[in-house]
Protein backbone atom coordinates (compact mmCIF):
# COMPACT_ATOMS: atom_id res chain seq x y z
CA UNK A 1 0.00 0.00 0.00
CA UNK A 2 1.41 3.12 -1.07
CA UNK A 3 1.44 6.47 0.57
CA UNK A 4 -0.96 7.90 -1.74
CA UNK A 5 -3.41 5.19 -0.95
CA UNK A 6 -3.39 5.62 2.79
CA UNK A 7 -3.38 9.32 2.26
CA UNK A 8 -6.30 8.80 -0.21
CA UNK A 9 -7.97 6.96 2.96
CA UNK A 10 -7.74 9.79 5.20
CA UNK A 11 -8.95 11.64 3.18
CA UNK A 12 -12.13 10.14 2.81
CA UNK A 13 -12.53 9.66 6.55
CA UNK A 14 -12.16 13.11 7.06
CA UNK A 15 -14.61 14.02 3.78
CA UNK A 16 -17.14 11.91 5.28
CA UNK A 17 -16.66 13.27 8.90
CA UNK A 18 -17.23 16.60 7.89
CA UNK A 19 -20.52 15.83 6.10
CA UNK A 20 -21.35 14.36 9.02
CA UNK A 21 -20.69 17.91 11.16
CA UNK A 22 -18.00 15.76 12.88
CA UNK A 23 -15.75 18.10 15.11
CA UNK A 24 -13.28 19.90 13.18
CA UNK A 25 -10.55 19.33 15.09
CA UNK A 26 -11.37 15.51 14.25
CA UNK A 27 -11.67 16.07 10.57
CA UNK A 28 -8.65 18.36 10.25
CA UNK A 29 -6.31 16.42 12.43
CA UNK A 30 -7.20 13.13 9.75
CA UNK A 31 -6.40 16.11 6.99
CA UNK A 32 -3.19 16.60 8.46
CA UNK A 33 -2.49 12.53 8.72
CA UNK A 34 -3.17 12.78 5.04
CA UNK A 35 -1.06 15.71 4.18
CA UNK A 36 2.00 14.17 6.01
CA UNK A 37 1.59 10.40 4.97
CA UNK A 38 2.13 12.14 0.94
CA UNK A 39 4.83 14.12 2.22
CA UNK A 40 7.03 11.65 3.58
CA UNK A 41 9.88 10.58 1.68
CA UNK A 42 9.87 7.02 3.09
CA UNK A 43 6.96 4.51 2.03
CA UNK A 44 4.89 4.10 5.34
CA UNK A 45 4.77 0.04 4.38
CA UNK A 46 8.46 -0.14 4.78
CA UNK A 47 8.42 1.59 8.01
CA UNK A 48 5.53 -0.59 9.40
CA UNK A 49 7.26 -4.10 7.83
CA UNK A 50 10.54 -3.29 9.49
CA UNK A 51 8.85 -2.34 12.87
CA UNK A 52 9.74 1.55 13.27
CA UNK A 53 7.54 3.75 15.75
CA UNK A 54 5.68 5.71 13.37
CA UNK A 55 4.45 7.92 16.42
CA UNK A 56 8.16 9.32 15.89
CA UNK A 57 6.91 10.86 12.85
CA UNK A 58 6.32 14.83 13.52
CA UNK A 59 2.28 15.04 13.67
CA UNK A 60 1.58 11.31 13.63
CA UNK A 61 0.64 10.89 17.43
CA UNK A 62 -0.15 7.12 18.69
CA UNK A 63 -3.30 7.21 17.56
CA UNK A 64 -3.01 7.61 14.24
CA UNK A 65 0.09 6.01 14.05
CA UNK A 66 -2.20 2.68 15.38
CA UNK A 67 -4.88 3.58 12.43
CA UNK A 68 -1.81 3.34 9.87
CA UNK A 69 -0.71 0.08 10.96
CA UNK A 70 -3.65 -1.66 10.57
CA UNK A 71 -4.40 0.09 7.47
CA UNK A 72 -0.86 -1.50 5.93
CA UNK A 73 -1.08 -4.59 7.39
CA UNK A 74 -5.10 -5.18 6.75
CA UNK A 75 -6.28 -2.55 4.34
CA UNK A 76 -9.14 -1.42 6.98
CA UNK A 77 -8.73 1.77 8.45
CA UNK A 78 -10.61 2.11 11.66
CA UNK A 79 -13.65 4.19 12.23
CA UNK A 80 -13.81 4.84 7.98
CA UNK A 81 -15.53 0.91 7.73
CA UNK A 82 -18.05 2.16 10.42
CA UNK A 83 -18.83 5.53 8.95
CA UNK A 84 -19.36 4.05 5.56
CA UNK A 85 -22.40 1.66 7.23
CA UNK A 86 -23.93 5.05 8.38
CA UNK A 87 -23.48 7.49 5.23
CA UNK A 88 -22.94 6.47 1.48
CA UNK A 89 -19.05 5.69 0.88
CA UNK A 90 -19.68 8.18 -2.43
CA UNK A 91 -20.91 11.43 -1.08
CA UNK A 92 -16.49 12.13 -0.54
CA UNK A 93 -16.52 12.30 -4.47
CA UNK A 94 -18.98 14.94 -4.08
CA UNK A 95 -16.37 16.89 -1.81
CA UNK A 96 -13.95 17.12 -4.61
CA UNK A 97 -16.61 19.50 -6.44
CA UNK A 98 -15.37 23.45 -5.91
CA UNK A 99 -19.55 24.32 -5.68
CA UNK A 100 -20.11 21.76 -2.84
CA UNK A 101 -18.89 22.01 0.87
CA UNK A 102 -20.36 19.83 3.35
CA UNK A 103 -23.06 21.47 3.98
CA UNK A 104 -24.73 21.61 0.35
CA UNK A 105 -23.34 17.78 0.15
CA UNK A 106 -26.20 16.81 2.92
CA UNK A 107 -28.35 18.95 1.92
CA UNK A 108 -28.74 17.14 -1.44
CA UNK A 109 -28.47 13.65 0.57
CA UNK A 110 -31.07 14.58 2.61
CA UNK A 111 -33.59 16.09 0.49
CA UNK A 112 -32.65 14.73 -3.06
CA UNK A 113 -30.79 11.42 -2.14
CA UNK A 114 -27.69 11.99 -4.12
CA UNK A 115 -25.04 9.58 -2.92
CA UNK A 116 -23.04 9.48 -6.14
CA UNK A 117 -21.69 12.01 -8.52
CA UNK A 118 -23.27 9.87 -11.35
CA UNK A 119 -26.97 10.42 -8.84
CA UNK A 120 -25.73 14.30 -8.56
CA UNK A 121 -25.54 14.62 -12.57
CA UNK A 122 -29.06 13.19 -12.90
CA UNK A 123 -30.53 15.21 -10.06
CA UNK A 124 -28.66 18.19 -11.63
CA UNK A 125 -29.90 17.69 -15.89
CA UNK A 126 -32.93 17.42 -14.62
CA UNK A 127 -33.10 20.53 -12.67
CA UNK A 128 -33.78 19.66 -8.80
CA UNK A 129 -30.98 21.26 -7.52
CA UNK A 130 -31.75 24.76 -8.34
CA UNK A 131 -35.26 24.35 -6.43
CA UNK A 132 -33.08 23.70 -3.26
CA UNK A 133 -32.66 26.61 -0.87
CA UNK A 134 -29.27 28.41 -1.26
CA UNK A 135 -29.07 26.93 -4.72
CA UNK A 136 -29.88 28.13 -7.97
CA UNK A 137 -29.91 27.39 -11.72
CA UNK A 138 -26.60 29.03 -11.72
CA UNK A 139 -24.79 26.82 -8.98
CA UNK A 140 -26.82 23.29 -10.77
CA UNK A 141 -25.07 24.72 -14.33
CA UNK A 142 -21.80 25.16 -12.72
CA UNK A 143 -22.04 21.60 -10.78
CA UNK A 144 -22.45 20.13 -14.02
CA UNK A 145 -19.85 22.06 -16.10
CA UNK A 146 -17.71 20.45 -12.60
CA UNK A 147 -18.94 16.94 -13.19
CA UNK A 148 -17.58 17.39 -16.73
CA UNK A 149 -14.44 17.85 -16.15
CA UNK A 150 -13.75 15.44 -13.27
CA UNK A 151 -14.93 13.02 -15.33
CA UNK A 152 -12.47 14.20 -18.68
CA UNK A 153 -9.44 14.01 -15.67
CA UNK A 154 -10.45 11.20 -13.78
CA UNK A 155 -8.11 8.10 -15.10
CA UNK A 156 -5.14 9.91 -15.34
CA UNK A 157 -2.46 9.74 -12.02
CA UNK A 158 -0.58 12.40 -10.72
CA UNK A 159 3.15 12.25 -11.71
CA UNK A 160 4.37 12.09 -8.45
CA UNK A 161 2.05 9.00 -7.51
CA UNK A 162 3.44 7.10 -10.64
CA UNK A 163 6.38 7.72 -9.12
CA UNK A 164 5.72 5.75 -5.38
CA UNK A 165 4.68 3.35 -7.60
CA UNK A 166 6.86 2.92 -10.19
CA UNK A 167 10.27 3.26 -8.67
CA UNK A 168 9.39 -0.12 -6.32
CA UNK A 169 7.93 -1.58 -8.61
CA UNK A 170 11.49 -1.07 -11.27
CA UNK A 171 13.53 -2.24 -8.11
CA UNK A 172 11.61 -5.44 -8.03
CA UNK A 173 11.92 -5.80 -11.70
CA UNK A 174 15.67 -4.75 -11.76
CA UNK A 175 16.95 -7.72 -9.35
CA UNK A 176 15.92 -10.65 -12.20
CA UNK A 177 19.67 -11.44 -13.46
CA UNK A 178 18.24 -11.64 -17.15
CA UNK A 179 16.79 -8.01 -17.41
CA UNK A 180 20.07 -5.95 -18.74
CA UNK A 181 18.21 -2.78 -19.00
CA UNK A 182 14.94 -1.59 -17.58
CA UNK A 183 13.66 2.55 -18.22
CA UNK A 184 10.03 3.72 -18.11
CA UNK A 185 9.01 5.08 -21.09
CA UNK A 186 5.57 7.16 -21.67
CA UNK A 187 4.36 10.26 -20.51
CA UNK A 188 6.12 9.15 -17.38
CA UNK A 189 9.34 9.82 -19.11
CA UNK A 190 8.61 12.51 -20.45
CA UNK A 191 7.51 14.24 -17.52
CA UNK A 192 4.17 15.20 -18.00
CA UNK A 193 1.93 16.42 -14.59
CA UNK A 194 -0.75 12.97 -15.51
CA UNK A 195 -0.26 10.10 -16.71
CA UNK A 196 -2.97 8.21 -17.97
CA UNK A 197 -0.63 4.15 -17.68
CA UNK A 198 2.82 3.22 -16.61
CA UNK A 199 5.07 2.03 -19.81
CA UNK A 200 7.86 0.05 -18.54
CA UNK A 201 10.50 -1.26 -21.11
CA UNK A 202 13.21 -3.85 -20.77
CA UNK A 203 16.15 -5.33 -22.52
CA UNK A 204 16.52 -9.04 -21.99
CA UNK A 205 17.21 -12.63 -24.00
CA UNK A 206 14.71 -14.16 -21.11
CA UNK A 207 10.84 -12.48 -21.77
CA UNK A 208 9.57 -15.63 -20.40
CA UNK A 209 11.32 -15.06 -17.33
CA UNK A 210 10.63 -11.34 -17.21
CA UNK A 211 6.76 -12.02 -18.02
CA UNK A 212 6.95 -14.54 -14.90
CA UNK A 213 7.96 -11.87 -12.56
CA UNK A 214 5.85 -8.84 -13.63
CA UNK A 215 3.10 -10.64 -13.68
CA UNK A 216 3.50 -12.16 -10.03
CA UNK A 217 4.11 -9.30 -8.45
CA UNK A 218 2.57 -8.58 -5.35
CA UNK A 219 0.79 -4.94 -6.07
CA UNK A 220 -0.73 -6.75 -9.21
CA UNK A 221 -4.89 -7.33 -9.36
CA UNK A 222 -5.54 -8.25 -12.52
CA UNK A 223 -3.93 -9.33 -15.38
CA UNK A 224 -5.50 -8.13 -18.59
CA UNK A 225 -3.20 -9.85 -20.86
CA UNK A 226 0.24 -11.62 -20.90
CA UNK A 227 2.42 -12.86 -24.20
CA UNK A 228 5.77 -13.31 -25.13
CA UNK A 229 7.25 -9.84 -24.87
CA UNK A 230 4.31 -8.08 -23.58
CA UNK A 231 1.92 -7.77 -20.42
CA UNK A 232 -0.60 -5.75 -19.19
CA UNK A 233 -1.88 -5.36 -15.44
CA UNK A 234 -4.06 -3.29 -13.56
CA UNK A 235 -2.01 -2.56 -9.65
CA UNK A 236 -4.63 -2.93 -6.65
CA UNK A 237 -4.42 1.08 -7.20
CA UNK A 238 -6.34 0.31 -10.59
CA UNK A 239 -2.87 1.82 -12.83
CA UNK A 240 -2.30 0.06 -15.57
CA UNK A 241 1.14 -0.92 -16.26
CA UNK A 242 2.10 -1.96 -19.58
CA UNK A 243 5.50 -4.09 -20.15
CA UNK A 244 7.39 -4.26 -23.21
CA UNK A 245 10.16 -6.84 -23.56
CA UNK A 246 12.96 -6.19 -26.38
CA UNK A 247 16.22 -7.29 -27.10
CA UNK A 248 19.01 -5.58 -26.36
CA UNK A 249 19.74 -4.20 -29.85
CA UNK A 250 16.27 -2.80 -30.15
CA UNK A 251 16.03 -1.16 -26.89
CA UNK A 252 17.29 2.18 -27.77
CA UNK A 253 14.51 1.85 -30.98
CA UNK A 254 12.01 1.02 -28.66
CA UNK A 255 13.00 3.74 -25.82
CA UNK A 256 12.34 5.96 -28.62
CA UNK A 257 8.84 4.67 -29.82
CA UNK A 258 7.58 4.27 -26.68
CA UNK A 259 8.69 7.82 -24.89
CA UNK A 260 6.87 9.41 -27.44
CA UNK A 261 4.80 12.16 -28.20
CA UNK A 262 2.85 10.24 -31.23
CA UNK A 263 3.29 13.93 -32.77
CA UNK A 264 6.55 13.64 -32.15
CA UNK A 265 7.42 9.93 -33.40
CA UNK A 266 5.39 10.30 -36.89
CA UNK A 267 7.22 13.44 -37.62
CA UNK A 268 10.86 11.28 -36.90
CA UNK A 269 9.34 8.45 -38.98
CA UNK A 270 8.08 10.94 -42.00
CA UNK A 271 11.96 12.09 -42.33
CA UNK A 272 13.22 8.44 -41.81
CA UNK A 273 10.87 7.65 -44.91
CA UNK A 274 12.05 11.07 -46.85
CA UNK A 275 15.92 9.84 -46.39
CA UNK A 276 14.55 5.95 -47.64
CA UNK A 277 14.60 4.45 -44.19
CA UNK A 278 11.67 3.14 -41.43
CA UNK A 279 11.88 3.15 -37.99
CA UNK A 280 9.72 1.13 -35.60
CA UNK A 281 10.14 -0.20 -32.35
CA UNK A 282 12.50 -2.67 -33.22
CA UNK A 283 15.20 -0.33 -35.08
CA UNK A 284 15.97 1.64 -38.18
CA UNK A 285 15.93 0.20 -41.63
CA UNK A 286 17.28 0.15 -45.05
CA UNK A 287 14.99 -2.21 -46.82
CA UNK A 288 15.43 -5.04 -44.94
CA UNK A 289 18.89 -4.49 -43.40
CA UNK A 290 18.47 -3.41 -40.05
CA UNK A 291 20.83 -0.30 -39.04
CA UNK A 292 20.65 0.99 -36.11
CA UNK A 293 18.38 0.53 -32.76
CA UNK A 294 20.68 0.31 -29.65
CA UNK A 295 20.81 3.69 -28.36
CA UNK A 296 18.14 6.50 -29.18
CA UNK A 297 21.47 8.41 -29.99
CA UNK A 298 21.68 6.35 -33.15
CA UNK A 299 18.43 6.47 -33.89
CA UNK A 300 18.57 10.19 -34.03
CA UNK A 301 21.71 10.36 -36.05
CA UNK A 302 19.63 8.26 -38.66
CA UNK A 303 17.80 11.43 -39.78
CA UNK A 304 20.50 13.47 -39.04
CA UNK A 305 19.74 14.99 -35.47
CA UNK A 306 21.36 15.06 -32.06
CA UNK A 307 19.72 13.41 -29.21
CA UNK A 308 16.32 15.12 -27.92
CA UNK A 309 15.82 15.53 -24.25
CA UNK A 310 12.56 13.59 -24.01
CA UNK A 311 10.36 16.81 -22.22
CA UNK A 312 10.44 17.95 -25.07
CA UNK A 313 9.73 15.30 -27.44
CA UNK A 314 5.88 17.15 -28.39
CA UNK A 315 6.23 17.93 -31.39
CA UNK A 316 6.09 21.68 -30.86
CA UNK A 317 9.63 22.91 -32.39
CA UNK A 318 12.06 20.82 -31.02
CA UNK A 319 13.26 18.84 -34.19
CA UNK A 320 13.54 21.89 -36.00
CA UNK A 321 15.70 23.06 -33.29
CA UNK A 322 17.40 20.18 -33.26
CA UNK A 323 17.75 20.48 -36.91
CA UNK A 324 19.31 24.01 -36.50
CA UNK A 325 21.82 23.35 -33.36
CA UNK A 326 19.05 25.15 -31.16
CA UNK A 327 18.20 22.90 -28.69
CA UNK A 328 18.48 24.34 -25.41
CA UNK A 329 20.91 23.50 -23.16
CA UNK A 330 17.49 22.13 -19.83
CA UNK A 331 18.12 23.75 -16.59
CA UNK A 332 19.14 20.63 -14.12
CA UNK A 333 18.30 20.38 -10.34
CA UNK A 334 21.53 20.69 -9.77
CA UNK A 335 21.47 24.26 -10.94
CA UNK A 336 19.10 25.16 -7.93
CA UNK A 337 20.61 27.39 -5.62
CA UNK A 338 17.81 27.80 -2.74
CA UNK A 339 14.50 27.31 -2.29
CA UNK A 340 12.23 30.28 -2.33
CA UNK A 341 8.74 29.20 -1.05
CA UNK A 342 8.01 27.19 2.07
CA UNK A 343 6.64 27.42 5.59
CA UNK A 344 7.49 26.56 9.10
CA UNK A 345 5.40 25.46 11.89
CA UNK A 346 4.36 29.68 12.86
CA UNK A 347 1.72 29.01 10.45
CA UNK A 348 0.88 25.81 9.03
CA UNK A 349 3.78 24.05 8.45
CA UNK A 350 5.29 21.15 10.25
CA UNK A 351 8.55 21.61 11.19
CA UNK A 352 10.55 24.77 12.92
CA UNK A 353 12.59 27.41 11.57
CA UNK A 354 15.62 25.57 12.66
CA UNK A 355 14.64 22.40 11.20
CA UNK A 356 13.39 23.52 7.88
CA UNK A 357 16.97 25.65 7.65
CA UNK A 358 18.72 21.99 8.77
CA UNK A 359 17.01 20.04 6.05
CA UNK A 360 17.96 22.51 3.12
CA UNK A 361 21.71 22.73 4.80
CA UNK A 362 22.03 18.84 3.81
CA UNK A 363 20.69 19.69 0.22
CA UNK A 364 23.73 21.64 -0.40
CA UNK A 365 21.50 25.15 -0.68
CA UNK A 366 23.52 28.32 -0.65
CA UNK A 367 19.96 30.25 0.56
CA UNK A 368 16.65 29.99 1.72
CA UNK A 369 13.55 32.01 2.01
CA UNK A 370 11.23 31.10 4.71
CA UNK A 371 7.98 32.81 3.49
CA UNK A 372 4.95 31.26 6.09
CA UNK A 373 1.59 32.60 4.97
CA UNK A 374 0.14 36.17 5.72
CA UNK A 375 -2.96 36.81 8.35
CA UNK A 376 -5.80 36.42 6.10
CA UNK A 377 -5.20 32.82 6.08
CA UNK A 378 -6.71 32.32 9.51
CA UNK A 379 -6.97 28.31 9.01
CA UNK A 380 -3.12 28.55 8.79
CA UNK A 381 -2.92 30.15 11.60
CA UNK A 382 -1.24 33.38 9.13
CA UNK A 383 1.02 36.34 10.41
CA UNK A 384 -0.08 39.16 11.06
CA UNK A 385 2.80 42.45 11.44
CA UNK A 386 3.77 41.56 15.31
CA UNK A 387 4.09 37.94 14.44
CA UNK A 388 6.05 38.88 11.64
CA UNK A 389 8.51 41.12 12.95
CA UNK A 390 9.19 38.47 15.58
CA UNK A 391 10.18 35.59 12.95
CA UNK A 392 12.13 38.65 10.82
CA UNK A 393 14.19 39.18 14.54
CA UNK A 394 14.49 35.09 14.60
CA UNK A 395 15.86 34.98 11.40
CA UNK A 396 18.52 37.53 11.84
CA UNK A 397 19.69 35.98 14.85
CA UNK A 398 20.23 33.11 12.91
CA UNK A 399 21.73 34.32 10.41
CA UNK A 400 24.37 35.98 12.57
CA UNK A 401 24.92 32.13 14.03
CA UNK A 402 25.00 30.34 10.46
CA UNK A 403 28.03 30.43 7.73
CA UNK A 404 27.01 28.90 4.83
CA UNK A 405 23.68 29.15 4.27
CA UNK A 406 21.72 32.36 4.41
CA UNK A 407 18.00 32.98 5.14
CA UNK A 408 16.09 35.38 3.49
CA UNK A 409 12.96 36.85 5.38
CA UNK A 410 9.91 36.01 3.53
CA UNK A 411 6.13 36.20 3.57
CA UNK A 412 3.43 34.13 1.21
CA UNK A 413 1.19 37.20 1.40
CA UNK A 414 -2.49 37.36 0.22
CA UNK A 415 -3.03 39.13 -2.69
CA UNK A 416 -6.69 40.34 -1.44
CA UNK A 417 -9.78 40.72 -4.00
CA UNK A 418 -8.85 44.70 -4.35
CA UNK A 419 -5.32 43.85 -5.56
CA UNK A 420 -3.78 44.99 -2.09
CA UNK A 421 -1.20 42.92 0.05
CA UNK A 422 -2.19 41.37 3.21
CA UNK A 423 -0.15 43.06 5.14
CA UNK A 424 1.05 47.19 5.66
CA UNK A 425 4.18 48.35 3.05
CA UNK A 426 5.86 49.25 6.27
CA UNK A 427 6.33 45.63 7.11
CA UNK A 428 6.94 44.35 3.64
CA UNK A 429 9.80 46.95 3.55
CA UNK A 430 11.32 45.20 6.09
CA UNK A 431 11.29 41.47 4.45
CA UNK A 432 14.29 40.03 1.75
CA UNK A 433 11.20 39.05 -0.10
CA UNK A 434 7.51 38.46 -1.14
CA UNK A 435 5.40 35.36 -2.88
CA UNK A 436 2.31 37.48 -3.71
CA UNK A 437 -0.81 34.18 -3.86
CA UNK A 438 -4.08 34.23 -4.30
CA UNK A 439 -5.63 32.07 -1.66
CA UNK A 440 -9.53 33.46 -2.14
CA UNK A 441 -12.22 34.24 -4.48
CA UNK A 442 -11.49 32.13 -7.09
CA UNK A 443 -14.89 32.37 -8.50
CA UNK A 444 -14.03 35.80 -9.87
CA UNK A 445 -14.31 37.05 -13.57
CA UNK A 446 -10.78 36.79 -15.67
CA UNK A 447 -11.06 40.45 -16.06
CA UNK A 448 -11.66 40.76 -12.70
CA UNK A 449 -9.39 38.46 -11.31
CA UNK A 450 -6.58 39.82 -14.11
CA UNK A 451 -6.98 43.58 -12.49
CA UNK A 452 -6.77 41.79 -8.94
CA UNK A 453 -3.21 40.37 -9.77
CA UNK A 454 -2.01 43.29 -11.85
CA UNK A 455 -3.30 45.89 -9.34
CA UNK A 456 -0.62 43.88 -6.65
CA UNK A 457 2.17 43.84 -9.38
CA UNK A 458 2.28 47.48 -8.98
CA UNK A 459 3.38 47.63 -5.81
CA UNK A 460 7.12 47.65 -6.03
CA UNK A 461 7.21 45.25 -2.75
CA UNK A 462 5.55 42.24 -5.09
CA UNK A 463 8.38 39.66 -5.77
CA UNK A 464 6.93 36.42 -7.01
CA UNK A 465 3.60 35.24 -7.96
CA UNK A 466 3.03 32.46 -5.92
CA UNK A 467 1.25 29.14 -7.65
CA UNK A 468 0.13 31.56 -10.54
CA UNK A 469 -3.44 29.32 -11.58
CA UNK A 470 -4.09 28.00 -8.40
CA UNK A 471 -4.65 24.90 -9.86
CA UNK A 472 -5.30 21.50 -7.66
CA UNK A 473 -4.54 18.43 -10.16
CA UNK A 474 -7.27 16.06 -10.97
CA UNK A 475 -8.70 18.15 -7.97
CA UNK A 476 -9.55 22.11 -8.19
CA UNK A 477 -9.28 23.65 -12.18
CA UNK A 478 -7.23 26.69 -12.82
CA UNK A 479 -9.32 30.11 -11.88
CA UNK A 480 -9.77 31.73 -14.77
CA UNK A 481 -6.89 34.42 -15.46
CA UNK A 482 -5.33 36.28 -18.32
CA UNK A 483 -1.89 34.80 -18.11
CA UNK A 484 -0.52 36.33 -21.47
CA UNK A 485 -1.36 39.74 -19.74
CA UNK A 486 -0.06 38.93 -16.48
CA UNK A 487 3.32 38.04 -18.08
CA UNK A 488 3.18 40.97 -20.20
CA UNK A 489 2.89 42.98 -16.88
CA UNK A 490 5.88 41.05 -15.23
CA UNK A 491 8.07 41.78 -17.92
CA UNK A 492 7.61 45.47 -17.22
CA UNK A 493 7.83 45.64 -13.70
CA UNK A 494 10.81 42.91 -12.88
CA UNK A 495 8.68 40.56 -11.12
CA UNK A 496 8.93 36.95 -11.41
CA UNK A 497 6.52 34.23 -11.69
CA UNK A 498 6.56 30.34 -9.93
CA UNK A 499 6.83 27.20 -11.14
CA UNK A 500 5.45 25.43 -7.36
CA UNK A 501 6.73 21.82 -7.35
CA UNK A 502 3.46 20.70 -4.97
CA UNK A 503 2.94 17.50 -6.30
CA UNK A 504 -0.82 18.41 -6.30
CA UNK A 505 -0.11 21.85 -7.90
CA UNK A 506 3.08 21.74 -10.73
CA UNK A 507 2.32 25.64 -11.31
CA UNK A 508 2.93 26.93 -13.81
CA UNK A 509 2.23 23.87 -16.09
CA UNK A 510 4.93 23.56 -18.87
CA UNK A 511 3.81 25.75 -21.49
CA UNK A 512 2.98 28.70 -19.53
CA UNK A 513 7.11 28.03 -18.52
CA UNK A 514 7.64 28.18 -22.13
CA UNK A 515 5.86 31.54 -22.55
CA UNK A 516 7.68 32.86 -19.86
CA UNK A 517 11.02 31.87 -21.30
CA UNK A 518 9.67 34.35 -24.54
CA UNK A 519 8.70 36.64 -22.50
CA UNK A 520 12.21 37.17 -20.49
CA UNK A 521 10.27 36.58 -17.15
CA UNK A 522 12.63 34.81 -14.60
CA UNK A 523 10.48 31.93 -13.47
CA UNK A 524 10.98 30.53 -9.54
CA UNK A 525 11.18 27.19 -9.18
CA UNK A 526 10.11 26.57 -5.38
CA UNK A 527 8.76 23.31 -3.62
CA UNK A 528 5.96 25.10 -1.04
CA UNK A 529 7.42 23.21 1.30
CA UNK A 530 5.39 22.57 4.68
CA UNK A 531 7.66 20.03 6.12
CA UNK A 532 11.62 18.89 5.96
CA UNK A 533 10.40 15.84 3.39
CA UNK A 534 8.71 18.71 0.79
CA UNK A 535 11.80 20.20 0.48
CA UNK A 536 12.60 17.01 -1.88
CA UNK A 537 9.73 17.81 -4.27
CA UNK A 538 12.54 20.67 -6.67
CA UNK A 539 12.73 18.04 -9.02
CA UNK A 540 9.08 17.94 -10.02
CA UNK A 541 8.83 21.56 -10.54
CA UNK A 542 12.49 21.35 -12.50
CA UNK A 543 10.71 18.69 -14.76
CA UNK A 544 8.28 21.37 -15.55
CA UNK A 545 10.59 24.58 -16.22
CA UNK A 546 12.21 21.72 -18.28
CA UNK A 547 9.11 21.00 -20.01
CA UNK A 548 8.84 24.57 -20.77
CA UNK A 549 12.33 24.74 -22.85
CA UNK A 550 13.98 26.63 -19.74
CA UNK A 551 17.34 27.13 -18.67
CA UNK A 552 19.69 27.85 -15.89
CA UNK A 553 19.52 31.83 -16.86
CA UNK A 554 15.63 31.25 -17.44
CA UNK A 555 14.98 30.92 -13.76
CA UNK A 556 15.15 33.10 -10.64
CA UNK A 557 16.86 30.76 -7.50
CA UNK A 558 19.96 29.54 -10.10
CA UNK A 559 21.41 32.65 -9.28
CA UNK A 560 24.07 33.39 -6.53
CA UNK A 561 22.78 35.02 -3.70
CA UNK A 562 24.37 38.38 -4.46
CA UNK A 563 22.60 38.14 -8.07
CA UNK A 564 19.18 37.60 -6.32
CA UNK A 565 19.28 39.70 -3.87
CA UNK A 566 19.85 42.67 -6.99
CA UNK A 567 16.73 40.84 -8.78
CA UNK A 568 14.06 41.34 -5.66
CA UNK A 569 15.29 44.80 -5.12
CA UNK A 570 13.02 46.13 -8.00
Amino acid sequence: MHNAEIARKFHELADLLEIQGANPFRVRAYRNAASIVEGSSRPLEDMVAEGEDLSAIKGIGNDLAGKIAELVETGNLPGLEALQKDMPAQLSELMRLDQLGPRRIRALNEELGVSSLKELKEVAEAGKIRKLAGFGARTESRILEEISKLSDRDHRTRLAEAEQVVGPLVAYLDKLDEISRIEVAGSYRRRKETVGDLDILVASENSKAVMERFTSHPEVAKVASKGKTRATVFLKSDLQVDLRVVKADSFGAALHYFTGSRAHNVAIRKMAGENGLKINEYGVYRGRKRIAGKTETEVFEQVNLPWIPPELRENKGEIEAAREGRLPDLVEESDIRGDLHMHTSATDGRNSLEEMVEAARRLGYEYIAITDHSRRLTMANGLDAKRLRQQIADIDKLNDELGDIRVLKGIEVDILEDGKLDLPDEVLNELDITVCSIHSRFELSEKQQTERVLRAMDNPRFNILGHPTGRLINTREAYQIDLEAIIEAAAERGCCLELNAQPSRLDLAGHYAGMLREAGVLGAVSTDAHATDHLRFMHLGVAQARRGWMEKKHLLNTRTLKQLQGILAR
